[in-house]
C-alpha cells in the first residue's frame, strides 16, 4: 500500500518542503530509517495535514487520542472500502482484502464491534494470557538454545522475533505441531500484502478454509484452546454467525504475529544502540515490564492506523469531510513533547508513561496485552542470558517500505 506516493517527486531538495510535500516525505529512504524527524515536523508544521491525494495525516497526542475515541471516525469495512476504491490505484488491495476477510471486530463499530469484542474477550481473557507465561518463556529458551547452538553470529529476527508469535498462537489456538510449517507459510505471504495482493488472498482463502476445519474439529471435540473457548461462546450466543466466528478466529490469530516481531525486533534494536539502558535491564530485571512499555513508545511498532470520516468533524480547525481517509499516526504521538518529557530519549523507568502504541478506545489492541508478555520474556531472556550481545554491521540496518508498519528486515548481532 502506497498512500502518498503520488507528491515524493515534488519535493525540492534545496529546501523544506512546501506543507502539502510533508506526507511524500514519509516515503523517503531517509524516513524508512527515520521516520520520527519527519513526525516531529509535520506535529510543528501542519499537525492535522491534508496530503496531495486528500487523506488526512494527524501527528499530536491530544487530537488522536480523542480520535480513537470519536465514533464519527470509522473503522466500517463498507466504508473503508468505498474510500479506498474511490482514490484508486493499488489501493484497492486493501478493499478486496477487508471484503475477504468479512465482518469482523476490527473492521466494524459500534454496536456490531461490542456484540464480537464481547465474543472474543470472553475467550481471550487477562487470567488465559498470563497463563501462558511458562510456556513463552520455554519457547524463547528454545529458540534461544538453537541460535547459540547454530555458531557465535545470529539474525534476531529470524532467530526470535520472527517465530515465537508463531509458536504462542498455535499454543493458544490447539494448532497441531505438523501444521505449524504450512501455517508459517501463509503468514509470509499475508505479510507481503502489499507486494503481491494475488499471492496474499490465494494464502488467505486456504487459512480460511484451514480454519474452517479446525472449528469443526472442535465442535466435536473440545479442548483446552482458544477456538474450543469461542466456539462454547458462540453457542450461548444465537446472533453470532459461523462466518463472524471464523473471521474472528482470523482476526486472534494473525494480528498478534506481526506486532510482536516489530516490538521484539525493534525493542531490542534499540536497547542495543542505548547501553546504558541494556544494562539497567540487565541489573534490574523487574524492569522488564514498564521497559516494553517505553521500548513500544520509543519506536512504535504500528506506526499509524486508518479510519474513515463518517460524519464531517474539526480536528486542530481543519474540517474533516465525511468519505475521507484519516491516518492516525500513534509512533509520532509516542514522541509529541505536548505529552512526553524529552521524548526522543529512550528512558526505562519513565514516568507517568501512558503511550498510544496499541490504540485507545473501543478498538484499543485486543491482542496487545499477549504481546506485551511475549516481548517482555523475549527481551527480559535475551539481555539476561547473552551479556555480550551487541550489533555486528549498524550499516546494514533495513525495515520494510511500509509507512503504517515499522519492522526491520534483519538484525545482525553477535553474542
Amino acid at each position: 500500500m502506497n498512500p502518498t506516493a503520488t507528491t515524493e517527486g515534488a519535493r525540492d531538495s534545496a529546501g523544506p518542503a512546501r506543507p502539502e510535500d510533508l506526507a511524500a516525505a514519509l516515503l523517503t529512504q531517509e524516513a524508512r530509517r527515520d521516520p520520527y524527524p519527519f513526525y516531529a515536523r509535520m506535529r510543528r508544521e501542519d499537525p492535522v495535514h491534508r496530503s496531495a491525494q486528500g487523506i488526512w495525516y494527524l501527528t499530536r497526542y491530544t487530537d488522536v487520542e480523542a480520535a480513537l475515541g470519536d465514533l464519527r471516525l470509522s473503522n466500517d469495512r463498507d466504508r473503508m472500502t468505498r474510500a479506498y476504491t474511490a482514490l484508486g490505484g493499488d489501493l484497492k488491495a486493501l478493499s478486496r482484502l477487508t471484503d475477504r476477510l468479512g465482518r469482523v471486530m476490527s473492521n466494524t463499530d459500534p454496536p456490531d464491534h461490542a456484540r464480537l469484542r464481547k465474543l472474543a474477550n470472553r475467550a481471550f481473557t487477562a487470567r488465559r494470557v498470563e497463563s501462558l507465561r511458562d510456556r513463552v518463556q520455554g519457547i524463547v529458551d528454545g529458540l534461544i538454545d538453537e541460535a547459540v547452538a547454530a555458531g557465535p553470529t545470529m539474525d534476531l529476527v529470524e532467530a526470535v522475533a520472527s517465530p515465537l508469535p508463531m509458536a504462542v498462537v498455535c499454543e493458544l489456538f490447539g494448532i497441531p505441531d505438523e501444521d505449524l510449517p504450512q501455517v508459517k507459510t501463509w503468514f509470509r505471504r499475508f505479510g507481503r500484502l502489499s507486494e503481491d495482493i494475488d499471492a496474499s488472498e490465494a494464502a488467505i482463502e486456504q487459512y480460511e478454509e484451514y480454519l474452517a476445519r479446525l472449528v469443526r474439529r472442535r465442535r466435536a471435540d473440545p479442548g483446552d484452546d482458544l477456538i474450543s473457548a469461542l466456539v462454547a461462546t458462540q453457542a450461548k450466543d444465537d446472533r453470532l454467525t459461523d462466518s463472524e466466528l471464523l473471521s474472528t478466529c482470523f482476526v486472534l490469530i494473525t494480528a498478534g504475529d506481526e506486532t510482536t516481531t516489530h516490538l521484539v525486533g525493534n525493542g531490542m534494536l534499540s536497547l542495543l544502540r542505548h547501553p546504558a539502558q541494556l544494562a539497567r535491564l540487565r541489573a534490574d530485571p523487574a524492569l522488564a515490564r514498564p521497559a516494553v512499555e517505553e521500548l513500544a513508545r520509543y519506536d512504535t511498532p504500528t506506526q499509524a492506523i486508518v479510519r474513515v470520516v463518517a460524519e464531517d468533524l474539526t480536528i486542530g480547525g481543519r474540517t474533516l469531510r465525511e468519505g475521507e481517509l484519516a491516518y492516525l499516526f500513534l509512533a509520532a504521538t509516542n514522541r509529541d513533547p505536548e505529552r512526553f518529557h524529552d521524548p526522543d530519549r529512550l528512558d526505562l523507568t519513565r514516568p507517568g508513561n501512558r503511550p498510544l502504541s496499541f490504540g485507545n478506545g473501543p478498538h484499543f489492541c485486543l491482542g496487545g496485552p499477549l504481546a506485551k508478555l511475549q516481548a517482555e520474556v523475549a527481551v527480559g531472556t535475551l539481555v539476561r542470558r547473552l551479556p555480550h550481545l551487541r550489533l555486528t554491521d549498524e550499516a546494514a540496518l533495513d525495515w520494510r517500505p511500509n509507512p503504517l508498519q515499522r519492522r526491520l528486515t534483519a538484525l545482525p548481532v553477535t553474542y
